[in-house]
């Protein structure tokens, strides 16, 4: 069994320079499938390779139907210069009514 998809889900990725996260922001929210980016520096800590890397990435967080979570997803994945990018998506549980259906509004016309 498929689990439902959320009515509303946020998307994250990073990227190493706010240049790059900007960029894939004005992408995806140039193509309708995502509402609202919020890009903001992170400090992460990781394993790559065998070893444990930190450096400083741009955080962006996504907001979008769930029902354009793997399209965002896909959008991400070709765009991002990473060979193993982070796309991940969590679900929105609640929210308020007005950002909700703001967020459906501005999404309905993704291709």
């Amino acid at each position: 069994m498929t689990p439902a998809l959320p009515d509303y889900a946020v998307v994250t990725t990073t990227a190493d320079a706010e240049s790059k996260a900007r960029f894939l922001a004005a992408e995806v929210i140039g193509d309708r499938l995502a509402a609202c980016a919020q890009v903001y520096p992170v400090a992460s800590v990781y394993r790559w390779e065998g070893k444990v890397e930190q450096a400083q990435e741009w955080r962006v967080d996504f907001k979008t139907r769930g029902a354009l979570v793997e399209r965002v997803a896909e959008r991400i994945g070709a765009l991002h210069d990473y060979d193993t990018p982070e796309i991940i998506a969590v679900p929105i549980s609640a929210g308020s009514p007005g950002y909700l259906a703001w967020i459906g509004d501005e999404t309905r016309g993704a291709p």
